[in-house]
């Protein structure tokens, strides 16, 4: 049985990552101060693989993998202060994201020695990015039930079946596939393996997805006859479910999972202080930050686990729950306070923000494994199912 009390103990960056903050806040200034926030509000979703690029020439692509494959060598709060401010700011992330996050480590723990050196040094110099292939039509958040397969052949895989939801496949270089390698969905956990499947081979096909704001960033990938070298293995075949399970926890308990709407808040706090109509909602924005304080706790003491080798699957799944509900209720809230005085003129930029985040919210509780999924894992972790 888990002991979450243990988990989150009051936890606290080391002081020496406050050198580090002040340096990434001095990039960033001139970004916040220029784009405006509708358009920061994107920041998940924001590709900019220029942008990328400025950050991995200074050593903030990758930062936590070993110099020895181009990365900073840097800890994992060093990496915990990055996010953050990247993400106050709302900074477009979205291209390097999941290769810095996830994919990485996943090849740096799990990968072959060739894999690295190819792999890693490009994703640290911001000229390989990678999505996730997950879900599928028929599995959605239930892993266990994949049934995107491929086939050992005399040199490598053959790879036949489709993944949805698969945010910027259109504009990444590869993904790490989680498919069924033997055995078939009634199996579960047992036959899933991992593999790098290079999106540029034939037959690959990405069809974008639009969602309600207008954006493309998700796509449906079709896998027809797909071809993969022995070397697309990533791990020990049929270890997959390990895999991804220890790749979850890298994406479900950072930062990332708390910020989503934050510069919706800055800015509606900013428009409440010009317009001098703020102390209507002083007990409000008290909860969001009390809140706010709370979860970012909880983050940085599972960040703590992971920098020492642990892999804090319940923890990172309730971080994850509570930080998206979080997430979702702050465009919720500031919605219904803009529509209780229709008289008020409101500005064209918090406009524009609040109506982007309303209509996107609802998928942060989707990414990332659903609030069902989250619970049930919640529950078998502490016993209770």
């Amino acid at each position: 049985m888990t002991n979450l009390v243990n988990t989150f103990r009051f936890a606290r960056l080391p002081v020496a990552t406050d050198t580090f903050r002040t340096e990434v806040k001095a990039f960033l200034n001139s970004y916040a101060d220029t784009t405006p926030a509708d358009v920061r509000a994107r920041s998940w979703t924001g590709f900019n693989a220029d942008f990328s690029r400025k950050l991995a020439a200074r050593g903030w692509v990758g930062i936590a993998l070993p110099s020895e494959y181009g990365g900073a060598n840097l800890d994992a709060f060093s990496r915990f202060v990055l996010v953050e401010e990247l993400l106050a700011v709302g900074a477009p992330v979205s291209a390097h994201w999941i290769a810095d996050r996830q994919s990485g480590q996943l090849i740096l723990k799990y990968g072959t020695e060739a894999q690295r050196r190819f792999y890693l040094p490009k994703i640290c110099a911001a000229e390989a990015f990678f999505c996730i292939g997950m879900s599928e039509p028929n599995a959605g958040s239930d892993l266990g039930s994949v049934s995107t397969r491929a086939i050992r052949k005399e040199h490598g895989w053959q790879l036949n079946g489709r993944k949805i939801w698969t945010t910027n496949a259109g504009n990444c270089q590869y993904m790490i596939a989680l498919v069924r390698t033997s055995g078939t969905p009634d199996d579960r956990h047992r036959g899933l393996s991992q593999l790098i499947v290079d999106l540029s081979l034939p037959g690959v096909t990405v069809q974008p997805i639009k969602d309600l704001s207008g954006d493309a960033h998700f796509s449906e990938v079709f896998f027809d006859d797909v071809v993969l070298g022995d070397d697309a293995m990533i791990g020990a075949e049929g270890n997959g479910w390990e895999q991804v399970t220890a790749e979850l926890a890298f994406e479900r308990s950072g930062p990332e999972r708390l910020y989503s709407s934050i510069v919706l808040l800055d800015c509606w706090i900013e428009y409440l202080r010009l317009s001098g109509t703020g102390a209507a909602h002083v007990a409000q924005i008290g909860r969001f930050a009390t809140h706010l304080a709370t979860l970012r706790n909880m983050s940085v003491a599972v960040t703590s686990q992971l920098a020492r080798g642990a892999s804090p699957v319940v923890a990172a799944a309730l971080v994850k729950d509570l930080g998206t509900e979080f997430e979702q209720s702050i465009p919720a809230v500031i919605e219904a306070a803009i529509c209780a005085n229709p008289s008020d003129a409101i500005d064209a930029e918090l406009y524009r923000t609040v109506v982007y985040l309303s209509q996107i919210a609802p998928t942060f509780s989707l990414r990332g494994g659903t609030r069902e999924i989250l619970r049930g894992m919640i529950a078998r972790g502490l016993g209770l199912r």
